[in-house]
Parts: structure tokens; sequence; C-alpha cells
């Protein structure tokens, strides 16, 4: 949204991330991961989608401007891939809302999270290699360092004591006003 007069771009600090319920939440999804993806870094050429979305969790960071949903300012999907072994992929957070939001960090939380209350014994990704450090903070470890999609990634692993079994399907991002 443009602000008038001026005042610049309006960033809502409230951002509720949750799984998504409705099907405007998930086209804005794939909105995101397309532009994140396809178009600012080039990863696919035309969509990033495949068929793990037809059976993956999509969580939604959800911007809100007086209580009512505003935007999807992130996401990212997860699933079993086998019995106890979940992964989560396609964090995507919009370009206005990726430096000190919390807004990644809060995603993350929440998917390993559920997935651990839904039996996980492991949870993994595949991290690009830039954001391996970011990972390494909220208490993953690289298993190896691989190329996937033509660009160098960590697969990497949650610490699942970290992150404990939670009922929640809703977390608040707590941002300060810039």
């Amino acid at each position: 949204m443009s602000g008038a007069r001026g005042l610049g771009t309006f960033i809502s600090p409230a951002v509720l991330v949750r799984e998504v319920a409705m099907d405007w939440e998930l086209a804005a999804c794939h909105a995101l991961r397309r532009e994140v993806f396809c178009g600012e870094q080039g990863i696919f050429p035309l969509t990033d989608r495949d068929a793990i979305d037809d059976v993956a969790t999509v969580l939604a960071a959800v911007s809100t401007v007086a209580g009512m949903d505003d935007d999807i300012v992130g996401t990212v999907r997860l699933h079993e891939q086998r019995p106890r072994v979940w992964v989560g992929s396609r964090l995507a957070v919009g370009r206005a809302h990726r430096h000190g939001g919390g807004i990644g960090t809060t995603l993350i939380r929440l998917a390993v999270c559920l997935a651990h209350a839904r039996g996980a014994r492991r949870f993994m990704a595949h991290v690009q290699s830039r954001n391996a450090a970011f990972f390494h903070a909220l208490n993953w470890q690289t298993i190896a360092e691989e190329e996937l999609h033509g660009h160098p990634h960590h697969l990497m692993e949650a610490d699942l004591a970290c992150y404990p079994a939670a009922g929640a399907r809703a977390l608040h991002v707590l941002r300060t006003a810039a």
C-alpha cells in the first residue's frame, strides 16, 4: 500500500503466522513464492510449484490492519517425506518484510513445532547456502552441502529439542515500527 504525500510505504507491524485456511491465502502464498524464486532469484523459470504442493501444509505470514487480514508477507510449506521425517521448503518473505521483522524466524518456528506435534522425529530442509548462518542461529545443523536447482544449498536439520511440539495453530510476530 503506498503512502500519500510522500509518507512512504505502510508496513503493518501486526503479522500473524498461521496455517493457510482460505483459497485467497494459498493463491497469495504461491504468488509470493513465484515472485521470490522465479522473479528475484531466477531459480525457476516460470513457477516453483511441484508435486509436494499437493500434499504440503502451507503456512502464511499475514499482515493485518485494524485486526483485519491485509496481505500475505511470508510463507513456508512442510510435509511428511516418510514416517516421522518432515521437510520444510519454499520459505519466502516479501522483500519489504525481510529485515528485523522476525517473520522468517516465526515461519520456521511454527513449521517445526507443528511437525513435531504431528510426530516428527526429524525435520530437515534444503537451505540456500547464503542463508545457512541464519538457520545455524536457530539451532539447525548442516548435514551436507550440495547443489540444488543449480544453486549451492545446505541440507540442514533442526534440533527438535529447541522446537517443542506445539498444538498452537498460529504465532504472532512482534515487530517494532521503523
